[in-house]
């Protein structure tokens, strides 16, 4: 069944209104008729299953049949803290980011980072990996739309690790504390993983700096290592969030 996310403020006690692209694809794309019945939420707090009322020229009108369960979102919220990566490998990161389940992405500008911040190409592309996130997030059946941050500085960062409950840094030269390791005891500490917020830091290509791991260590960050394989940047943060959400029993664990 398709599942849309919808504006708070088009989302109503008993009846909610779909405009613009999501519009657009119910009417075009799915053919959708007075009757049919799709999914909505509004992000937040709010599942419904909804009937098709009518169908205007550039919106949807449904009527919320059911107040639905909202079961999706892991335990633990995983942030997801990216170097800036080449190319479109930072909507890949988004996309399969968010069907596994993190709850946030973080881009941010290291110092091996390559990739030359434009601030006026930067809005285009934040726009866009806003869109991925809500789309993934549909097709992956997610109560929530992760939060996609616009890029912050490495001071940034190393500041956002406090409002975390843990900071974890992928760093290829970590050979004693294993993520699995210090995220047991972390959790253990804490008494369970429920609300717990977990940042993930992802170097770039070139990975970080010794200095930049330093710097982490001192500002609340654990290094931790992913085993003895090297993997790309794109790579990293998939299978960091994925053992996490694993170890936390959110994926068979």
């Amino acid at each position: 069944m398709q599942r849309y996310f919808i504006p708070p403020e088009q989302f109503g006690a008993t009846e909610a209104t779909i405009a613009g692209e999501d519009a657009h694809h119910l009417i075009h794309v799915m053919r959708a008729r007075a009757g049919d019945s799709i999914i909505v939420s509004n992000g937040l707090n709010r599942e419904a299953l909804a009937q098709i009322a009518s169908i205007g020229k550039n919106a949807v009108t449904v009527k919320l049949v059911e107040d639905l369960p909202m079961y999706a979102e892991p335990k633990a919220q995983v942030w997801i803290a990216q170097s800036l990566p080449k190319g479109d490998k930072m909507e890949l990161v988004i996309q399969k980011g968010t069907e596994i389940g993190a709850a946030r992405f973080v881009p941010f500008l290291s110092a091996r980072t390559v990739v030359q911040y434009d601030a006026k190409k930067e809005a285009k592309r934040l726009e866009r990996w806003r869109k991925i996130a809500k789309e993934a997030a549909e097709q992956a059946h997610r109560n929530l739309i992760p939060e996609v941050d616009a890029p912050v500085t490495w001071n940034q960062l190393l500041a956002l690790a406090k409002e975390a409950d843990l900071a974890l840094l992928c760093y290829e030269k970590e050979s004693n504390q294993k993520l699995k390791t210090v995220l047991k005891q972390a959790v253990e500490k804490r008494g369970g993983p429920d609300g717990m917020r977990i940042l993930l830091a992802i170097g770039p290509e070139g990975g970080f700096t010794e200095r930049e791991a330093e710097e982490a260590e001192r500002e609340k960050f654990v290094t931790v290592g992913l085993g003895a394989r090297i993997l790309r940047t794109e790579t990293a943060g998939i299978v960091g969030l994925t053992c996490i959400l694993y170890e936390t029993g959110e994926m068979g664990g």
